[in-house]
């Protein structure tokens, strides 16, 4: 029976991977990270009320088998520039090197398709530094999970992005050879393939969106 640290389960993809945590046999106890104190009721939840601003605080509860990252934020939430690069550059990279460094054998990443350090947008250029610092940390087990258009009940509603999932809907049809990675793909299906990556030994650590999709057939 496995420990799993779970980072940003309010998510999108993190309340499914909750979820499905909590019902998967594998897993004795879900150590929750979270900002603020929240009621949840499970005897494998142990919910950590964490300071992301003094992670090295939280280096002895950062201990476990597998680690499944699922944090992200936006321009809109985090205008700050510097708020935004540490929410989504810095705070993944220091997580991941005080699970390494606590022998935490796999690390489960939600990056996004098309995420390149050398980007000239922030949102691509830091999933793809993420990424490669994950690399280079050489977990004995790495998922980089590189998702499209995420589906599923958002709490916020993200008037843009409404749009692009209903364009990429319909012409999801038409995305075939090297663009199948474009078409969008629900969040619990991201979830499910984050827990067969730690579970299972695959013969690569990069996912793109359709490769995600085939995981869970």
């Amino acid at each position: 029976m496995k420990i799993a640290l779970l980072f940003g389960a309010s998510g999108l993809v993190g309340s499914h991977l909750l979820n499905q945590l909590i019902s998967n046999n594998n897993y004795s106890k879900i150590k929750l990270f979270v900002r603020s104190a929240i009621d949840l009721n499970d005897s494998k939840i142990e919910i950590i009320q964490t300071d992301f601003n003094n992670l090295e605080n939280h280096r002895e509860d950062i201990k476990g088998d597998d680690c499944f990252f699922c944090i992200g934020t936006t321009k809109k939430n985090s205008p700050d520039k510097n708020e935004y690069k540490r929410v989504e550059l810095e705070v993944p990279k220091q997580i991941a090197q005080i699970a390494k460094s606590n022998f935490v054998n796999s690390f489960v990443f939600v990056s996004s398709g098309y995420a390149d350090p050398k980007s000239s947008g922030d949102y691509l250029k830091f999933k793809g530094e993420v990424e490669e610092e994950l690399k280079k940390l050489n977990f004995p087990k790495l998922g980089v999970m590189r998702p499209s258009f995420l589906l599923g009940d958002r709490k916020e509603k993200r008037v843009g992005e409404k749009i692009g999932i209903f364009i990429f809907k319909l012409i999801s049809p038409l995305l075939l050879g090297p663009l199948k990675k474009m078409k969008p793909i629900h969040s619990e299906i991201v979830a499910t393939s984050m827990i067969k990556v730690a579970n299972e030994d695959l013969q690569k650590n990069t996912f793109e969106s359709n490769e995600i999709m085939e995981l869970t057939k």
